[in-house]
């Protein structure tokens, strides 16, 4: 690998990231950041009817959030741009001209109803058209290789609409390598002659990509696999320039969690769980859609999950930081075969980077994001997050988790009132008030041992005392350490809970 190493993401600012494209740039991170290379960004907009308002700084908004910022690209240049291709317009006609003057490439002014005819006359006989060496020069078909100079340039010069298409060679037998999917033969004798220049002055994807990746000396290309039945025709061009060409590796797809097929968001809506990492906002229609972020996913849960789908580590480890992937990450060991999206399991993930927060950080989050907090000290709801953060997958849960730190509760749960109220509880709570009001080092630790030692040395039996007594407090039989609840809402308020609990039970 003497050549440095260059990697490129070029989504096209059609709409939102999908998570699909998202691992698509990760995993080229990776290899970039591996190799001490460079991670491009290349905005693919060529097709300006399909271009979306917003959607190419939801990209770089996306990439940013999730840690994997590019090194080059729009407002980064370095020495390569532009990056978006509808400032490079000017580069594919040039490189369309010499295709044309090589032979390589020829015009065509077939309209779309002169093919659809051929197409239907194919159908009729049992047969499939394809535009290519079967018949390109048979007189059929409207081309510069049937046409004579002065005709193509009369057409040309009259405004007729007409498009390049590149000469796919005859007879051959293709040699192909993929990092991922090894080695492949193509007989070139059934590709077609695809498009390569509109005239409306705009490529195709095709000749754009190929033109830019070698400007952009782009080193390898790794791509989703819906590009790899147009690898064939990309080392051709390439080819037919006299470039050498970039080293390919096509990722496989994600799949549904269920069902046959590529994720999509029908499967995100249906299921619950966001198929974009950030919260999307159509410009024209107004829906919204959900994104990793909004739903309380950390950037670390969604890098950490998308690496392994797809990329098998090749030992038992799954928890990884971004410095970890980068270490670890190899794209000989990608899968060929799709990989399931498991929706659970990036509830999972998202639980143990929870757990990795600071308890402040978390605090200042849960605070933003509940009006009942907003008079209370950050520290006190900091050591409360450090009590229930262990039962908890993402931030939103921390309210139900922890509600009666903050407010006492209104009504108790009727099963455990039912299982937890006897006819002796009353006389029992109203003992553990006496230990309560008498206890002066009112910690966690000493109530602990008053509570218990008095428990024993009356023989009641622990649940009998430990079961009201957190119903009292809690309105239901939830919650972390109940030693540790009294401690934090202070002698005062466990007293006045525990004689509301009281007067509603024995109404």
């Amino acid at each position: 690998m003497a050549q440095k190493v260059r990697v490129r993401f070029a989504p096209s600012p059609t709409g939102p990231l999908h998570i699909g494209g998202l691992r698509t740039a990760l995993f080229n991170y990776l290899f970039a950041k591996k190799h001490q290379g460079d991670f491009v960004l290349r905005i693919e907009d060529t097709d300006q009817n399909r271009f979306v308002e917003g959607a190419e700084a939801y990209i770089t908004e996306s990439l940013n959030w999730s840690g994997i910022p590019y090194d080059e690209g729009p407002e980064k240049d370095g020495g390569y741009g532009p990056y978006r291709q509808s400032e490079r317009k000017h580069l594919y006609i040039r490189y369309a001209d010499e295709l044309l003057a090589s032979g390589k490439a020829y015009y065509a002014f077939d309209t779309s109803e002169q093919l659809d005819a051929h197409r239907k006359d194919h159908e009729a006989n049992g047969k499939t058209f394809i535009y290519n060496w079967h018949n390109r020069e048979k007189g059929r078909l409207v081309n510069s290789l049937v046409l004579s100079e002065e005709e193509v340039a009369s057409r040309i010069a009259s405004g007729e609409p007409y498009v390049v298409r590149f000469k796919s060679p005859q007879d051959r037998i293709l040699e192909l390598k993929d990092i991922i999917r090894g080695d492949m033969r193509i007989d070139t004798n059934i590709l077609d002659d695809k498009i390569l220049f509109k005239s409306d002055g705009m490529p195709t994807y095709h000749l754009a990509n190929i033109v830019d990746d070698h400007l952009m000396e782009i080193s390898h290309v790794i791509r989703g696999e819906e590009w790899l039945p147009s690898l064939a025709l990309h080392v051709l061009l390439y080819e037919a320039f006299g470039w050498a060409s970039p080293e390919f590796a096509h990722l496989p797809l994600i799949l549904k969690p269920v069902g046959k097929g590529k994720l999509s968001k029908r499967d995100g809506d249906k299921l619950g769980f966001p198929v974009f990492p950030l919260e999307w906002t159509d410009p024209k229609s107004g829906d919204v859609s959900r994104g990793y972020k909004e739903d309380g996913y950390f950037a670390e849960t969604v890098v950490n999950f998308l690496a392994l789908l797809g990329w098998n580590p090749g030992t038992e480890q799954e928890l990884f930081s971004l410095e970890e992937l980068v270490s670890s990450f190899d794209l000989a060991r990608v899968n060929k075969s799709g990989a399931r999206f498991d929706p659970e399991k990036t509830k999972w993930f998202n639980h143990h980077y929870l757990q990795t927060k600071l308890d402040l950080e978390l605090a200042e989050s849960f605070k933003s994001h509940t009006s009942a907090l907003a008079d209370i000290d950050i520290n006190y709801v900091a050591l409360i997050v450090g009590l229930i953060k262990e039962r908890a997958t993402f931030v939103s849960d921390f309210w139900d988790l922890s509600s009666f730190f903050f407010e006492a509760p209104v009504d108790y749960n009727p099963k455990a009132l039912k299982k937890g109220f006897k006819e002796e509880t009353a006389d029992i709570l109203q003992q553990v008030i006496h230990i309560i009001t008498r206890t002066r080092e009112f910690t966690a630790q000493n109530l602990e041992a008053k509570i218990k030692d008095w428990i024993t040395d009356q023989g009641i039996g622990f649940g009998k005392v430990m079961m009201p007594l957190r119903l009292a407090l809690v309105g239901d039989l939830k919650g972390p350490d109940v030693f540790d609840i009294m401690f934090m809402i202070g002698k005062n308020e466990c007293v006045k809970r525990l004689d509301t609990f009281l007067e509603v039970a024995q109404a």
